[in-house]
């Protein structure tokens, strides 16, 4: 009686425990819109024309204030990511000036080894171009964010392999900035985005219609665009072997439910004759 009382209890207090999480996590953000995007579920991939396009706007737009720490020229070149050549990952390296106290004046072109330039030289000189605001790092932007959901919703994720909730996030956080609802005090220096936190946040709205400009004509030019196809490269950025993870996690379970099969055959075979 005891131990089913103790095993009752613990049940409770875990239902009570997420639950009550989940709910207080909701409460920190408004509704997510999310996405259906390529990489989604265990037999998902990137899309690489997406993520090319989401490196242009980050290029072209994000960079600017935003570095990517954990990115190397050369990964632009890695299968199962935006996939450039070698040559252009080269030419692309070359275009950028990087610090090297062992080259003469303390600069060198860049190679495809060297790892993507920061936008400022220091976080103090980051901070005065930014009202005293820091830019935070965006190479694992995606795996650092996530979404909430209200409770039981967020335990189908568990069974539907959901890995978007970084890409969901930033997604919505740029294409939600509006005018501050009326009663609203917006000090100056910040924005008002109905997704974050608290709704103030000091990043102006980075994006515009036509802002970027795309070379297939075919894919709009919008806020909306823009916001999936960098949501899609900071979701990479973030896990850029994804594709090699998934394609050797068929292999193991493959081999797994082989191993067992051939286990159960020599079971049989050396226990046939008992009695």
């Amino acid at each position: 009686m005891m131990l089913k009382k103790t095993i009752l209890g613990a049940v409770a207090f875990l239902a009570v425990t997420l639950s009550g999480g989940a709910v207080q996590a909701a409460g920190e953000y408004t509704e997510t819109y999310q996405q259906d995007w390529s990489f989604s579920g265990v037999f998902g991939t990137y899309d690489e024309n997406q993520l090319r396009r989401g490196f242009q706007v980050y290029r072209e737009v994000c960079s600017s204030c935003h570095g990517l720490d954990f990115i190397a020229f050369r990964n632009l070149s890695d299968a199962g990511g935006p996939h450039y050549s070698e040559d252009q990952v080269r030419a692309l390296a070359a275009e950028y000036t990087i610090a090297d106290e062992t080259a003469d004046g303390g600069e060198r072109e860049g190679i495809p080894a060297d790892r993507w330039p920061e936008p400022f030289p220091s976080d103090q000189i980051a901070r005065d171009a930014n009202g005293g605001a820091l830019p935070p790092d965006l190479s694992l932007i995606a795996k650092a964010r996530g979404i909430s959901q209200p409770f039981p919703w967020w335990v189908f994720n568990y069974f539907t392999a959901y890995q978007e909730a970084g890409a969901d996030y930033v997604y919505n956080l740029l294409t939600r900035y509006e005018e501050a609802p009326e009663g609203f005090e917006v000090p100056p220096g910040q924005y008002y985005n109905e997704y974050y936190s608290g709704h103030l946040i000091a990043m102006a709205p980075p994006l515009s219609d036509g802002i970027v400009s795309y070379d297939d004509e075919t894919t709009p030019e919008t806020v909306d665009q823009y916001s999936r196809d960098l949501a899609a490269f900071f979701q990479w950025t973030a896990d850029p072997h994804m594709v090699s993870r998934k394609t050797m996690g068929f292999r193991v379970i493959i081999f797994l439910i082989g191993f067992a099969v051939l286990m159960y055959i020599v079971k049989r075979r050396i226990w046939r004759d008992a009695h």
